[in-house]
Protein backbone atom coordinates (compact mmCIF):
# COMPACT_ATOMS: atom_id res chain seq x y z
CA UNK A 1 0.00 0.00 0.00
CA UNK A 2 1.44 3.17 -0.95
CA UNK A 3 2.03 5.75 1.95
CA UNK A 4 2.49 8.81 -0.30
CA UNK A 5 -0.93 11.38 -0.83
CA UNK A 6 -1.71 11.47 -4.76
CA UNK A 7 -1.03 15.19 -4.50
CA UNK A 8 2.59 14.52 -3.13
CA UNK A 9 3.38 11.64 -5.92
CA UNK A 10 1.89 14.41 -8.44
CA UNK A 11 4.89 16.97 -7.26
CA UNK A 12 7.55 14.38 -7.32
CA UNK A 13 6.67 13.13 -11.01
CA UNK A 14 7.31 17.04 -11.57
CA UNK A 15 10.62 17.85 -10.86
CA UNK A 16 12.34 15.29 -13.02
CA UNK A 17 12.68 12.34 -15.91
CA UNK A 18 10.15 10.10 -15.73
CA UNK A 19 11.33 6.25 -16.74
CA UNK A 20 9.05 4.12 -18.79
CA UNK A 21 10.49 0.68 -19.16
CA UNK A 22 10.00 -1.80 -21.26
CA UNK A 23 8.36 -5.39 -20.60
CA UNK A 24 10.45 -8.45 -20.70
CA UNK A 25 9.80 -11.49 -22.16
CA UNK A 26 11.40 -14.76 -23.13
CA UNK A 27 11.04 -16.46 -26.55
CA UNK A 28 7.85 -18.15 -25.56
CA UNK A 29 6.77 -14.52 -25.12
CA UNK A 30 5.96 -15.02 -20.93
CA UNK A 31 6.97 -12.34 -18.36
CA UNK A 32 10.38 -12.53 -17.62
CA UNK A 33 10.43 -11.13 -14.85
CA UNK A 34 14.36 -11.67 -13.73
CA UNK A 35 15.02 -9.62 -16.40
CA UNK A 36 12.69 -6.96 -16.10
CA UNK A 37 13.67 -6.10 -12.40
CA UNK A 38 17.13 -6.48 -13.48
CA UNK A 39 16.17 -3.63 -15.84
CA UNK A 40 14.63 -1.47 -13.58
CA UNK A 41 17.12 -1.85 -10.91
CA UNK A 42 19.44 -0.29 -13.84
CA UNK A 43 17.58 2.19 -14.45
CA UNK A 44 17.23 3.04 -10.73
CA UNK A 45 20.73 3.15 -10.70
CA UNK A 46 21.54 6.13 -11.98
CA UNK A 47 19.36 7.98 -9.05
CA UNK A 48 17.59 10.87 -11.09
CA UNK A 49 14.31 9.77 -12.07
CA UNK A 50 10.94 11.01 -10.32
CA UNK A 51 9.20 8.14 -11.22
CA UNK A 52 8.83 4.64 -13.00
CA UNK A 53 5.94 3.74 -15.04
CA UNK A 54 5.37 -0.03 -15.08
CA UNK A 55 2.97 -1.45 -17.78
CA UNK A 56 2.48 1.66 -19.37
CA UNK A 57 2.35 2.17 -23.18
CA UNK A 58 6.41 1.37 -23.58
CA UNK A 59 5.10 -1.58 -21.32
CA UNK A 60 2.67 -3.32 -23.84
CA UNK A 61 0.32 -2.69 -21.39
CA UNK A 62 -2.15 -3.22 -24.55
CA UNK A 63 -0.72 -6.58 -25.44
CA UNK A 64 -0.49 -7.88 -21.09
CA UNK A 65 -3.72 -9.31 -19.62
CA UNK A 66 -4.98 -7.83 -16.19
CA UNK A 67 -3.30 -10.20 -13.83
CA UNK A 68 0.15 -9.77 -16.07
CA UNK A 69 -0.52 -6.16 -15.47
CA UNK A 70 -0.60 -6.54 -11.57
CA UNK A 71 2.65 -9.31 -12.24
CA UNK A 72 4.28 -6.60 -13.94
CA UNK A 73 3.84 -3.89 -11.19
CA UNK A 74 4.15 -5.99 -8.09
CA UNK A 75 7.74 -6.84 -9.89
CA UNK A 76 8.71 -3.08 -10.38
CA UNK A 77 7.27 -2.21 -6.96
CA UNK A 78 9.37 -4.98 -5.59
CA UNK A 79 12.34 -3.28 -7.09
CA UNK A 80 11.77 -0.29 -6.90
CA UNK A 81 11.28 -0.29 -3.33
CA UNK A 82 10.56 3.34 -2.42
CA UNK A 83 13.48 4.63 -4.16
CA UNK A 84 10.86 6.78 -6.91
CA UNK A 85 7.03 6.74 -7.06
CA UNK A 86 5.80 3.37 -9.44
CA UNK A 87 2.98 4.22 -11.58
CA UNK A 88 0.79 1.30 -12.73
CA UNK A 89 -1.24 1.55 -16.29
CA UNK A 90 -4.80 0.44 -16.67
CA UNK A 91 -7.24 0.93 -18.64
CA UNK A 92 -9.45 -1.12 -22.09
CA UNK A 93 -13.22 -0.81 -20.24
CA UNK A 94 -14.28 1.23 -17.34
CA UNK A 95 -15.06 -2.45 -15.57
CA UNK A 96 -11.54 -3.32 -16.12
CA UNK A 97 -9.73 0.00 -15.51
CA UNK A 98 -11.42 -0.37 -12.34
CA UNK A 99 -10.88 -3.83 -11.91
CA UNK A 100 -7.03 -3.02 -12.49
CA UNK A 101 -6.74 0.08 -10.48
CA UNK A 102 -8.03 -1.83 -7.26
CA UNK A 103 -5.08 -4.67 -8.54
CA UNK A 104 -2.16 -2.00 -8.90
CA UNK A 105 -2.95 -0.26 -5.48
CA UNK A 106 -2.84 -3.33 -3.74
CA UNK A 107 0.45 -4.34 -5.18
CA UNK A 108 1.34 -0.89 -3.66
CA UNK A 109 1.57 1.26 -6.98
CA UNK A 110 1.68 4.71 -5.60
CA UNK A 111 -0.28 6.38 -8.78
CA UNK A 112 -2.01 5.38 -12.01
CA UNK A 113 -1.76 6.61 -15.34
CA UNK A 114 -5.27 5.55 -17.03
CA UNK A 115 -5.28 4.96 -20.67
CA UNK A 116 -8.43 5.70 -23.05
CA UNK A 117 -10.90 3.29 -23.20
CA UNK A 118 -10.78 0.40 -25.30
CA UNK A 119 -12.15 0.87 -29.06
CA UNK A 120 -14.96 3.26 -28.59
CA UNK A 121 -15.40 6.94 -29.13
CA UNK A 122 -17.28 8.11 -26.04
CA UNK A 123 -18.55 11.65 -26.08
CA UNK A 124 -17.28 13.82 -23.15
CA UNK A 125 -19.82 12.41 -20.95
CA UNK A 126 -19.19 9.15 -21.13
CA UNK A 127 -15.39 9.81 -21.10
CA UNK A 128 -15.96 12.11 -17.65
CA UNK A 129 -17.88 9.13 -16.11
CA UNK A 130 -14.88 6.42 -17.37
CA UNK A 131 -12.17 8.92 -15.38
CA UNK A 132 -14.25 9.31 -12.44
CA UNK A 133 -15.41 5.68 -12.11
CA UNK A 134 -11.68 4.67 -12.00
CA UNK A 135 -10.67 7.97 -9.73
CA UNK A 136 -13.72 6.61 -6.98
CA UNK A 137 -12.26 3.31 -6.95
CA UNK A 138 -8.87 4.14 -5.59
CA UNK A 139 -7.00 6.40 -3.10
CA UNK A 140 -4.47 6.57 -5.43
CA UNK A 141 -3.07 9.46 -7.70
CA UNK A 142 -4.52 9.56 -11.01
CA UNK A 143 -2.83 10.65 -14.17
CA UNK A 144 -5.42 10.80 -17.13
CA UNK A 145 -3.34 10.33 -20.57
CA UNK A 146 -5.03 12.68 -23.24
CA UNK A 147 -4.99 11.06 -26.51
CA UNK A 148 -6.34 8.96 -29.72
CA UNK A 149 -10.38 8.45 -28.46
CA UNK A 150 -10.18 9.49 -25.18
CA UNK A 151 -9.36 13.63 -25.37
CA UNK A 152 -11.02 15.94 -22.77
CA UNK A 153 -11.70 19.05 -23.48
CA UNK A 154 -10.21 21.78 -20.88
CA UNK A 155 -13.91 22.06 -19.63
CA UNK A 156 -14.53 18.53 -18.98
CA UNK A 157 -11.12 18.42 -17.35
CA UNK A 158 -11.74 20.90 -15.05
CA UNK A 159 -15.23 19.57 -13.60
CA UNK A 160 -13.38 15.82 -13.05
CA UNK A 161 -10.96 18.01 -11.23
CA UNK A 162 -13.62 20.09 -8.94
CA UNK A 163 -15.17 15.98 -7.75
CA UNK A 164 -12.06 13.99 -7.82
CA UNK A 165 -9.23 15.04 -5.46
CA UNK A 166 -7.21 12.67 -6.44
CA UNK A 167 -7.05 13.17 -10.11
CA UNK A 168 -3.76 15.04 -9.95
CA UNK A 169 -1.96 14.37 -13.45
CA UNK A 170 -2.69 15.23 -17.30
CA UNK A 171 -0.26 13.24 -20.00
CA UNK A 172 -0.82 14.48 -23.38
CA UNK A 173 -0.60 12.28 -26.42
CA UNK A 174 -2.20 15.01 -29.09
CA UNK A 175 -0.06 17.38 -29.80
CA UNK A 176 -2.79 19.86 -29.62
CA UNK A 177 -0.87 23.51 -28.28
CA UNK A 178 -3.99 25.38 -28.63
CA UNK A 179 -6.05 22.40 -26.02
CA UNK A 180 -2.82 22.88 -24.25
CA UNK A 181 -2.94 25.73 -23.49
CA UNK A 182 -6.54 25.93 -22.36
CA UNK A 183 -5.71 22.97 -20.36
CA UNK A 184 -3.19 24.66 -18.34
CA UNK A 185 -4.61 28.61 -18.26
CA UNK A 186 -7.18 27.21 -16.61
CA UNK A 187 -6.32 24.42 -14.62
CA UNK A 188 -2.92 25.91 -13.50
CA UNK A 189 -0.88 24.24 -10.92
CA UNK A 190 -3.85 21.92 -9.94
CA UNK A 191 -2.43 19.68 -11.94
CA UNK A 192 1.15 17.84 -12.99
CA UNK A 193 1.48 18.21 -17.25
CA UNK A 194 3.46 14.92 -18.75
CA UNK A 195 4.86 15.42 -21.81
CA UNK A 196 3.53 12.00 -23.52
CA UNK A 197 3.11 12.13 -27.34
CA UNK A 198 5.71 9.99 -29.25
CA UNK A 199 9.83 10.09 -28.60
CA UNK A 200 8.56 13.18 -26.23
CA UNK A 201 11.87 15.01 -26.51
CA UNK A 202 11.04 16.17 -29.80
CA UNK A 203 8.63 18.33 -27.90
CA UNK A 204 9.95 19.19 -24.56
CA UNK A 205 11.17 22.50 -25.27
CA UNK A 206 8.46 23.95 -26.60
CA UNK A 207 5.92 21.66 -23.97
CA UNK A 208 8.06 23.52 -21.55
CA UNK A 209 7.05 26.98 -22.02
CA UNK A 210 3.39 25.66 -21.36
CA UNK A 211 4.03 24.43 -17.99
CA UNK A 212 5.01 20.93 -18.57
CA UNK A 213 7.94 19.95 -16.63
CA UNK A 214 8.38 16.03 -17.26
CA UNK A 215 8.03 13.64 -19.58
CA UNK A 216 8.28 9.96 -20.74
CA UNK A 217 11.35 9.47 -22.08
CA UNK A 218 11.80 6.00 -23.92
CA UNK A 219 15.15 6.42 -24.78
CA UNK A 220 15.82 6.71 -20.93
CA UNK A 221 15.88 2.72 -21.38
CA UNK A 222 18.65 2.10 -23.13
CA UNK A 223 20.68 5.32 -23.32
CA UNK A 224 19.95 6.93 -19.61
CA UNK A 225 22.98 9.15 -19.42
CA UNK A 226 22.08 10.23 -22.45
CA UNK A 227 18.29 11.24 -22.06
CA UNK A 228 19.33 12.59 -18.53
CA UNK A 229 21.41 15.29 -19.92
CA UNK A 230 18.93 15.78 -22.92
CA UNK A 231 16.62 16.56 -20.29
CA UNK A 232 19.05 18.62 -18.05
CA UNK A 233 19.08 20.65 -21.24
CA UNK A 234 15.49 21.29 -21.23
CA UNK A 235 15.16 22.30 -18.40
CA UNK A 236 17.93 25.24 -18.49
CA UNK A 237 16.60 26.03 -22.36
CA UNK A 238 19.57 25.39 -23.72
CA UNK A 239 18.68 25.39 -27.14
CA UNK A 240 21.54 24.70 -28.83
CA UNK A 241 22.22 21.31 -26.80
CA UNK A 242 18.45 20.71 -27.04
CA UNK A 243 19.12 21.03 -30.93
CA UNK A 244 22.15 19.22 -31.04
CA UNK A 245 20.33 16.30 -29.88
CA UNK A 246 17.52 16.66 -31.80
CA UNK A 247 19.75 16.50 -35.40
CA UNK A 248 22.02 14.05 -34.24
CA UNK A 249 20.06 11.57 -32.62
CA UNK A 250 16.13 12.24 -31.85
CA UNK A 251 15.32 12.79 -35.28
CA UNK A 252 17.52 9.95 -37.44
CA UNK A 253 15.64 7.50 -34.89
CA UNK A 254 12.78 8.92 -35.72
CA UNK A 255 12.97 8.49 -39.01
CA UNK A 256 13.88 4.55 -38.50
CA UNK A 257 10.83 4.42 -36.12
CA UNK A 258 8.53 5.87 -38.59
CA UNK A 259 9.34 3.44 -41.35
CA UNK A 260 6.73 0.97 -40.35
CA UNK A 261 3.37 1.54 -37.94
CA UNK A 262 3.93 0.13 -34.49
CA UNK A 263 7.59 0.57 -33.98
CA UNK A 264 7.28 3.03 -31.28
CA UNK A 265 7.83 0.53 -28.95
CA UNK A 266 9.72 -2.00 -31.38
CA UNK A 267 12.80 0.62 -31.51
CA UNK A 268 13.18 0.87 -27.66
CA UNK A 269 13.94 -2.88 -27.97
CA UNK A 270 16.32 -3.04 -30.44
CA UNK A 271 17.61 -0.19 -28.77
CA UNK A 272 18.26 -2.19 -25.43
CA UNK A 273 19.41 -5.08 -27.77
CA UNK A 274 21.84 -2.69 -29.55
CA UNK A 275 23.17 -1.81 -26.28
CA UNK A 276 23.52 -5.24 -24.89
CA UNK A 277 20.63 -5.90 -22.42
CA UNK A 278 18.38 -7.61 -24.63
CA UNK A 279 14.22 -7.05 -23.09
CA UNK A 280 13.41 -10.22 -25.69
CA UNK A 281 10.71 -9.78 -28.25
CA UNK A 282 7.46 -7.44 -28.79
CA UNK A 283 4.08 -9.12 -28.67
CA UNK A 284 1.61 -9.10 -31.66
CA UNK A 285 0.57 -7.69 -33.25
CA UNK A 286 3.52 -5.46 -33.10
CA UNK A 287 6.68 -6.38 -34.96
CA UNK A 288 10.46 -6.48 -34.04
CA UNK A 289 12.77 -4.25 -36.39
CA UNK A 290 14.27 -6.05 -39.73
CA UNK A 291 17.56 -6.68 -39.79
CA UNK A 292 18.51 -3.34 -41.47
CA UNK A 293 16.88 -1.34 -39.35
CA UNK A 294 18.16 -2.75 -36.70
CA UNK A 295 21.34 -2.35 -38.12
CA UNK A 296 21.52 1.54 -39.13
CA UNK A 297 19.81 2.19 -35.23
CA UNK A 298 22.72 0.19 -33.77
CA UNK A 299 25.17 2.85 -36.05
CA UNK A 300 23.25 5.63 -34.74
CA UNK A 301 23.17 4.63 -31.08
CA UNK A 302 27.01 3.88 -31.01
CA UNK A 303 27.49 7.30 -32.73
CA UNK A 304 25.65 9.03 -29.70
CA UNK A 305 27.55 12.14 -28.19
CA UNK A 306 26.29 14.06 -25.02
CA UNK A 307 24.24 17.13 -25.70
Amino acid sequence: MSKMSPQEMAQILAKGLLSFPVTHFGKDFSFAEGPYREHCAWLLSFKRLTGLFAAGGTGEVFSLTPAEVSTVVTAAVKETAGQTPVIAGCGYGTVNAVDMAKSAEQAGADGLLLFPPYLMAPNQDGLMAHIEAVCKATRLGVIAYNRDNGVLTADSLARLCERNPNLVGFKDGVGDIELMMQVYAKMGDRLTYIGGLPTAETFALPYLEMGVTTYSSAIYNFMPEWALAFYDAVRAKDHGKVMKGLKEFVLPYIAIRNESKGYAVSIVKAGLTAVGRTAGPVRAPLTDLNPDQFARLKKLIDAAKPV
